[in-house]
C-alpha cells in the first residue's frame, strides 16, 4: 500500500472511490510551503496543481492506495506527461503527490470542476475555509 496526498478533485471521496476502489481515506493533511494553483486547460477550465510558496499551505487528504490504484491515478493524472510524482515524509513514511513540472499561466477552473473540489473539502471536514481561485478571487466553504 502507498500513501497518497490528494488535493483538488481527488479530495471528493465518492470520485476517489470510483477511480481507486482500494483507496482508504485516512484523514486531513495540510501540505506546508505550497499553494494551490489552477493551470492548463482540461474539463472546460484550469485544473489543480501545487507550487512552492513560503508560508502557505494546501489543504488536502491522505489516502492509502494500492499499486493498482496508483496505476489508475497515473493514467487519470496523465503521468508523466502532465504531472510528475513528488514525495514527502509523514511520520517516517513516504507520501506521494502529483505535481506539474511545467508551470503554465493561471487558468480559472470550470464551475463543474470547482464544485467537485468544494464537495471534497466538505467530505474532509474543511468548513469555514477558503479555496483561492486567483489573486483576487476566493470561495468560502460553508
Amino acid at each position: 500500500m502507498i500513501l497518497y496526498f490528494a488535493y483538488g478533485s481527488n479530495l471528493h471521496h465518492k470520485q476517489m472511490k470510483k477511480r481507486c476502489q482500494d483507496s482508504k481515506y485516512l484523514g486531513c493533511y495540510s501540505l506546508k510551503n505550497y499553494k494551490l494553483f489552477f493551470r492548463n486547460f482540461y474539463f472546460g477550465g484550469g485544473v489543480a496543481d501545487v507550487e512552492k510558496a513560503r508560508n502557505s499551505s494546501v489543504l488536502g487528504a491522505i489516502y492509502k492506495i494500492s499499486k493498482k490504484d496508483e496505476k489508475k491515478l497515473d493514467e487519470y493524472e496523465d503521468y508523466p506527461k502532465t504531472y510528475i510524482k513528488k514525495y514527502f515524509k509523514l511520520f517516517g513514511k513516504k507520501v506521494m503527490f502529483y505535481y506539474m513540472p511545467k508551470k503554465t499561466p493561471h487558468v480559472p477552473p470550470s464551475k463543474r470542476y470547482l464544485n467537485i473540489i468544494i464537495k471534497g473539502y466538505k467530505d474532509c471536514g474543511y468548513k469555514d475555509t477558503y479555496i483561492v481561485i486567483s489573486k483576487n478571487k476566493k470561495i468560502k466553504i460553508k
